[in-house]
């Protein structure tokens, strides 16, 4: 049996139906001082929840719907995490910094039997938690929409998403793969160019795990507007798109932006649930 988060509801319902399980009921409330209330209906053995985190308050929900199926009779409970926020904060810098990532894996982990995350900005996340985890890679989904490129190039952003950029392409069934290479000039002064291939005259698919500001791609974007990409399209696994990220990359020129269902917005246009079923 499936039991979603309020912010998964499109994801779950996909979900349900490449597994073939039920999906059970659930309640959300959220009380005047700002706590939050999840009810889950009745359900029995094995049960999967679904829940991104891309919040604080989807963090608490995530840990109330764990411990609601636990109450509701379920025997063992397996974790999805479409989108887990913090994985950003896996490491400390500076002496008395907390490893965030660590320490909302630790909590996730009371109330588990096995987690399974989806693209985390790092899989070395996994180790954090005290269960069973494990990463899938949802990449090649966003070659699902992408037809008829004229001799395409996928893009990385950097050096550590050219495997991203190489997954896709690979389900595309073909194209170039290369990367963007930063260089500062000064402390608010950066400058970024293809690192070898070129980009006139071809259709361009940038690709990344998150986009959250949409800073770094809307840049990207220009760019490769102004050495005459054909045309350029931006995809990603997670669709953060915090603030104005969307408005950001209209405006730079982007042809479309695909993303997939870790996170429900606009532009999931494709989704992971046949890649979840299949590690299920």
């Amino acid at each position: 049996m499936i039991v979603s988060g309020s912010t998964t509801q499109a994801l779950a319902v996909r979900l349900a139906a490449e597994t073939g399980q039920q999906l059970a009921e659930v309640s959300f409330e959220q009380f005047p001082d700002g706590e939050r209330h999840v009810q889950v209906g009745a359900v029995t053995g094995e049960v999967v929840v679904v829940g991104s985190t891309a919040s604080d308050g989807a963090h608490i929900e995530l840990l109330q719907l764990q411990d609601a199926v636990r109450e509701a009779g379920a025997s063992e409970v397996t974790t999805v995490i479409p989108y887990m926020g913090y994985t950003r904060q896996n490491r400390a810098f500076q002496g008395g910094e907390a490893v965030s990532a660590r320490a909302v894996a630790r909590a996730i982990s009371t109330g588990s039997d096995r987690v399974l995350t989806v693209n985390p900005h790092e899989d070395a996340v996994c180790d954090f938690f005290d269960v069973p985890a494990e990463s899938i890679d949802a990449a090649g989904r966003l070659a699902e929409p992408l037809e008829e490129l004229v001799d395409p190039l996928f893009l990385a952003p950097d050096s550590g998403a050219l495997a991203l950029a190489e997954t896709v392409s690979d389900a595309y069934g073909g194209g170039t793969v290369d990367y963007f290479e930063k260089m500062r000039h000064s402390g608010t002064e950066v400058e970024i160019e293809p690192s070898d291939a070129g980009v006139g005259g071809r259709d361009v698919v940038l690709v990344d795990d998150i986009i959250a500001t949409g800073a770094t791609m809307s840049e990207s974007v220009v760019v490769l507007n102004d050495r005459e990409a054909t045309r350029v399209f931006v995809t990603c696994v997670h669709p953060l798109l915090a603030h104005t990220a969307h408005l950001k990359l209209a405006r730079a020129g982007v042809e479309t932006v695909y993303g997939t269902d870790t996170l429900d917005r606009a532009v999931s246009e494709v989704s992971v649930a046949p890649a979840i079923a299949n590690t299920l």
